[in-house]
């Protein structure tokens, strides 16, 4: 197994700085996926780590050995890296059997062999060798041009948005028969993506860009549940952003008093909950009328996106008596919250509720 690491890698054209001195370490054996809004540089550290790029600065090691030392570079063929390209880039004209067997020599000992077993490890039926790859589905594509990529043996494996021409189901089927491949084979891969929920479920470690900087890694439910800031907490999924007074672990806020991950912090902050913590439970509305005196959260369900066995629910608050007043908390009133309820059990639009949070919040770094 072989590790990766990249240090104070920058990369310019132009004048525009596109990398601005990258630092990540991928273990070996591991899966990584850098995410990052379009321009964010993803796709240039990527191509920097294959070799068909090199970075102005920085050092590129695989496996302890240096594969780029500012402009001097290794060149792609030389570096054992696996890559699949996010339309597969299979040729047209070649039979699958040559499509895998393409980096094999043609009088290699045993190259139908390997051929054979490649397919195997990738679950195709060695019956579709003597297809052409318009005779494949989206998926049946994919898994050619990784086992494609895997015929020699590479320690490192790239895949740059692989499955993002799949529709939603086969995508997060041929995702995950990826991921095991990659991992029982012990294939330290890094995966490109614009799909969030793609490298929260696909990687041992999320690498999040913005702007040509790695703002935060980590693994993917310490990213989640503790983003580093708003920015990355709404990149990586649905988030409450609210101002807040802190103090002994908890946190006053529009939704009443909230516990907090950070017993040390007190004063004016902003805290983080994601959807799914806010709990519901639909009342009578004289309840909310009466409750002045009532350490309780209330909101009329203002919209409902039915989705099946989840429906998304828009709920705004409504003042009570005790509700906590900050300075800039007029958008938290304003802002219907986002919701997510059992669909056969939810509360229907115009409906009253309580709303209960589950969990800590997340407490933001200090600006």
């Amino acid at each position: 197994m072989t590790s990766l690491e990249i240090q104070a890698v920058r990369k310019s054209y132009g004048a525009a700085l596109v990398l601005g001195g990258i630092d990540l370490s991928v273990p070996a054996g591991s899966r990584t996926a850098i995410v990052g809004p379009s321009g964010s540089g993803k796709t240039t550290l990527l191509r920097i780590i294959a070799g068909f790029e090199a970075p102005d600065a920085g050092v590129v090691s695989l496996g302890g050995k240096r594969m780029a030392d500012g402009p001097q570079a290794v060149p792609a063929h030389q570096r054992g890296i696996g890559f699949v390209p996010q339309d597969g880039a299979l040729f047209p004209h070649l039979t699958v059997a040559d499509n895998v067997g393409f980096g094999l020599p043609r009088n290699a000992p045993q190259r139908a062999e390997r051929i054979a077993e490649l397919m195997d490890m990738v679950a195709l039926d060695t019956a579709m060798l003597k297809r052409r790859p318009h005779e494949l589905s989206g998926g049946q594509q994919q898994r050619v041009a990784l086992a494609r990529a895997l015929a020699q043996r590479p320690g490192l494996m790239l895949l740059d948005e692989p499955f993002s021409a799949l529709d939603t189901g086969l995508r997060a089927s041929t995702r995950k028969a990826v991921a095991q491949l990659l991992g029982n084979a012990g294939i330290t891969t890094i995966l490109v993506t614009h799909d969030q929920a793609e490298a929260l479920s696909f990687a041992d470690q999320v690498a999040v860009m913005r702007a040509g900087q790695l703002v935060q890694a980590g693994p993917p439910l310490a990213l989640y549940q503790h983003p580093k800031d708003a920015a990355i907490a709404s990149f990586l999924g649905e988030a409450m952003v609210l101002p807040a007074q802190l103090a002994g672990g908890w946190a006053d806020c529009a939704l009443g008093r909230v516990e907090v991950h950070d017993a040390e912090r007190s004063g004016a902050a902003r805290i983080m909950l994601r959807p799914e913590q806010l709990q519901i439970m639909q009342v009578a509305p004289e309840v909310a009328a009466d409750a002045s005196g009532q350490a309780a959260c209330y909101g009329a369900v203002v919209d409902a996106d039915f989705g099946g066995p989840v429906s998304v629910l828009s709920v705004r608050l409504v003042r009570t008596g005790n509700a906590l007043l900050l300075p800039d908390d007029e958008a938290a009133w304003n802002t219907p919250l986002q919701v997510r309820s059992q669909g056969i059990h939810a509360p229907p639009v115009g409906a009253m509720v309580r709303i209960t949070v589950a969990g800590q919040a997340h407490v933001f770094d200090a600006a």
